[in-house]
């Protein structure tokens, strides 16, 4: 009997990556046999499941929900609209503001709102510390990098008698998105390291880029259904990879998920890979700059941002990436993990000859079975072995922007 072959580790609690990984893989052994475990086998499981769920919360903690979304959500339940909470708040004036992030909660709404929608005053009082008036950054639009911008034809460069100034015409430009401008906008930071004031000023310049020509776009989708985005649509996302112009059967595969993918090149100095946010109106964009043109770093790129999207993105966050920086960032973390399983699953890559041994013909007899590109396992292993010398023949050097650009 097939039970009798297999032996179970002793469950300990899991204080290494090691141990997490290898009691995650005896799970996935055990799922695999089915519903109708022996009852010794069955209780194995619950216990290894929840030793790999503890350590998942402490070392990838969720973060707490976002108070004002909280409130927002109550309203959606209760079907309740900005004026029903006049009543907690004082006025229509103090309700917009606050659901618009420009006043913080007093104590006596706090106490109202709790009592009145059933919201937790802890949830509540995360608005009043986050909401705290902070010192107005004043906007220098010189710094934009206008140069660049006109180069690139973002802006058209008017000149002669009574032309506005070079300044104004950026600032035309960053308005025309729609998104208000302002302190939150130089508080971003890729990979955890803080850019300088110029450097962010070039990045929101190149998310303005990104959300226009997303919007500008033929075949622009606005039918966003997160419940679309799954495990089984990762991974047929990433065998899209086995075909030579896989990279454009993913924007489309993408537009079927409701999801815009537009590709622009960095703006100097900004050491960007890729973003994740979502329009005014909601719906999902994925920026590429193609930066490394490389099929393996297109491919884990994308699926990095695409799961963003799926379990981090909100109305008004966007995630900027610079993927060769190191983070300590627990969403970051999720979204590496996502990519990884979705492009190689975990039980294949560790029962693979690559992960022992890798060599041309196991990373080649390894695409094969999964259908995926073999520039994504030779990527892999150069990243896990921190050698980019690796394999480099195998990577997709020059693959991606030929189809692009």
């Amino acid at each position: 009997m097939i039970f009798d072959k297999i032996e179970l580790s002793e469950a300990k609690v899991i204080k290494t990556e090691d141990q997490y990984e290898t009691y995650l893989s005896e799970v996935e052994t055990l799922l695999s046999l089915g519903t109708n475990l022996p009852h010794k086998f069955s209780e194995h499981l619950e216990l290894l499941t929840l030793l790999v769920e503890s350590y998942e919360n402490s070392k990838y903690p969720i973060d707490p929900p976002d108070p004002i979304e909280a409130i927002k959500f109550r309203m959606d339940q209760q079907g309740l609209k900005q004026v029903d909470l006049v009543p907690y708040f004082g006025t229509k004036s103090r309700v917009s503001e606050v659901l618009n992030r420009n006043r913080p909660l007093t104590i006596p709404m706090i106490r109202s709102l709790s009592t009145g929608l059933g919201i937790s005053v802890d949830t509540l009082v995360g608005v009043a510390t986050e909401q705290q008036p902070t010192e107005k950054q004043e906007i220098d639009w010189s710094k934009f990098p206008t140069k660049e911008m006109v180069a690139r034809g973002w802006v058209d460069r008017i000149t002669g008698k009574g032309a506005p100034p070079i300044e104004q015409q950026v600032q035309q430009f960053i308005r025309s998105i729609g998104w208000n401008f302002g302190d939150a906008a130089f508080k971003r930071t890729i990979g955890g390291l803080a850019y300088s004031p110029t450097t962010k000023y070039a990045l929101y310049a190149w998310l303005a880029r990104v959300v226009q020509k997303s919007r500008t776009q033929k075949d622009r989708v606005d039918n966003f259904d997160e419940a679309l985005i799954t495990d089984s649509a990762l991974r047929e996302l990433a065998q899209l990879s086995w075909f030579e112009e896989g990279p454009l059967l993913a924007v489309e595969y993408l537009q079927k998920l409701g999801i815009n993918m537009v590709v622009e090149p960095h703006l100097n100095r900004t050491h960007l890979d890729g973003a994740a946010l979502k329009d005014t109106d909601g719906s999902p964009i994925i920026g590429l700059t193609l930066r490394h043109d490389r099929l393996d770093n297109f491919w884990f790129t994308l699926l990095h941002e695409v799961a963003h999207i799926w379990k981090h993105v909100g109305k008004e966050e966007t995630f900027l990436d610079d993927l060769d920086a190191s983070t300590q960032d627990s969403r970051e973390a999720e979204a590496n993990r996502i990519a990884r399983d979705s492009l190689i699953p975990r039980l294949a890559w560790k029962r693979s000859e690559v992960s022992r041994k890798p060599t041309e013909d196991s990373i080649i007899a390894l695409s094969r079975e999964l259908k995926i590109s073999p520039a994504i396992i030779a990527g892999r292993v150069r990243r896990e072995k921190n050698d980019h010398r690796l394999f480099s023949e195998l990577v997709g050097h020059g693959e991606v922007r030929k189809l692009f650009l």
